[in-house]
């Protein structure tokens, strides 16, 4: 399926943070480049941009799709003064089949669009996606309001007082949305809601809600702020530890903001992590009290920095599987090198071979801790406990690793690694019987 997205505006509420409105950066991106991508999660790889204003620009910046890996065609709208209905009708000639028809400065779930492509429609209708739930950022008195019944519309505009959804700017349409905008522009409104509207009272225009999902529609300013706390906001997950979620997560997004502009990709970042953890546990290796210190705060500052990766690849829309696996495999190495310094540092200077045993099963217990958790989390997706805030996790392990270098215990910090890893793990397999049975 293809998507039409109509990016032919000014943007004039936008002016102070840049000349092209879909061009406008936020957190590594631009807002055109955000929905490009978020709809090529959901599959789709052929796109038809609606230029008018600065269409130069947006030509230059995004070019055939290349370097997005997708495929980009565009339509110009010489009468982009006029509504956003003329930018639709523009496409006439190009869509002679379903589509997705998409607002070039629109945030959104890429999951609207995976179950928006499945729905099955006739010929003459279309779908509109609501909003029931007023979200936090949602500027409801701009906003373009919904009357429905019966999962079908039956008004819409900006000015209605009796409504009860919003409209959130994505359509799966058919051709016949040419045929009535055609109808409202030659009765003097060139809106695309006017079009909505004649098929609304056809009964022709369905409703397909979004409620318990994520959309935002960056219009101005204060829209853009609120663009930046969303994203932000769904950096931090279900399963982030308290160590993450209390220390780390607020570090490395400061530290991803700014890597997000640079040319630095999340690999890399994970790569820096892994090194940062040898060298800490290079100066664990060694043993004295002071090197621990050093250690210590090097293992620390690698569990902070192994979180930029992700957030990076999130905010950038350029999350893989590989990149995934390539993080969990470079943490697995840290996390034996790291245990391993711990014990050769102490078994240097103490010379106690009750290291080796108890460092051996912390090993262990690290090893399973991320491993059951990987498939906890795999199996049973949605149905974890999303206000499980003790998570035990790598984070948690690594800042027992910290607080065990800064106060020279060494021994005592691994046994209580080796029990509590151990423990959790044998915790999730007895909660994984219980559940699947």
């Amino acid at each position: 399926m293809k998507a039409l997205i109509l990016a032919a505006g000014q943007g004039r509420r936008q002016k102070e943070n840049g000349d092209s409105k879909p061009l406008i950066p936020l957190l590594g991106l631009s807002f055109i480049e955000r929905v490009i991508l978020t709809a090529k999660k959901s599959g789709i790889k052929e796109f038809l941009i609606v230029t008018g204003y600065n269409a130069g620009k947006i030509r230059k910046h995004l070019r055939n799709g290349d370097k997005l890996g997708v495929e980009i065609d565009y339509i110009h709208n010489a009468e982009w003064r006029k509504g956003n209905g003329v930018s639709v009708l523009k496409a006439k000639d190009y869509l002679h089949e379903p589509f997705i028809l998409l607002m070039a400065d629109h945030l959104f779930d890429d999951k609207i669009l995976f179950e928006l492509q499945e729905q099955t429609i006739e010929d003459d209708v279309c779908v509109l996606c609501v909003d029931k739930n007023h979200h936090k950022y949602l500027d409801v008195k701009d906003a373009t309001k919904v009357f429905m019944e019966d999962g079908q519309i039956k008004d819409i505009g900006k000015q209605l007082n009796n409504y009860n959804g919003i409209d959130t700017g994505i359509f799966l349409c058919t051709p016949v949305i040419f045929d009535t905008l055609e109808q409202s522009i030659d009765s003097g409104n060139d809106s695309l809601a006017a079009g909505m509207r004649i098929l609304a009272n056809r009964h022709k225009m369905k409703v397909f809600d979004i409620s318990n999902k994520y959309w935002l529609d960056v219009d101005d300013d204060s829209a853009l702020k609120n663009a930046k706390s969303l994203l932000i906001e769904r950096l931090r997950k279900n399963t982030d530890g308290p160590i993450s979620r209390i220390l780390n997560r607020p570090i490395s997004i400061k530290i991803s903001e700014l890597l997000l502009k640079t040319k630095i990709t999340p690999n890399q970042i994970s790569l820096v992590s892994f090194i940062t953890s040898f060298f800490g546990a290079l100066f664990f290796y060694v043993g004295e009290y002071i090197f621990l210190i050093i250690g210590g705060i090097l293992v620390q500052l690698s569990s902070i920095i192994d979180g930029c990766d992700g957030e990076v690849a999130r905010l950038k829309l350029i999350q893989t599987r590989y990149g995934g696996w390539f993080d969990a495999v470079l943490d697995r190495y840290a996390d034996a090198i790291i245990i391993f310094g711990m014990i050769h540092g102490h078994w240097l200077l103490h010379n106690d071979i009750v290291i080796w045993t108890i460092g051996f099963a912390a090993l262990v217990g690290s090893f399973l801790n991320s491993y059951t958790a990987d498939k906890y989390d795999a199996i049973f997706k949605n149905r974890i406990e999303k206000t499980n805030k003790w998570r035990m996790g790598r984070d948690v392990r690594l800042f027992l690793i910290f607080l065990g270098a800064l106060s020279n215990q060494i021994l005592i910090t691994l046994a209580i690694l080796a029990i509590i890893s151990n423990f959790e793990s044998i915790r999730r397999l007895i909660m994984l019987k219980f559940r699947h049975a």
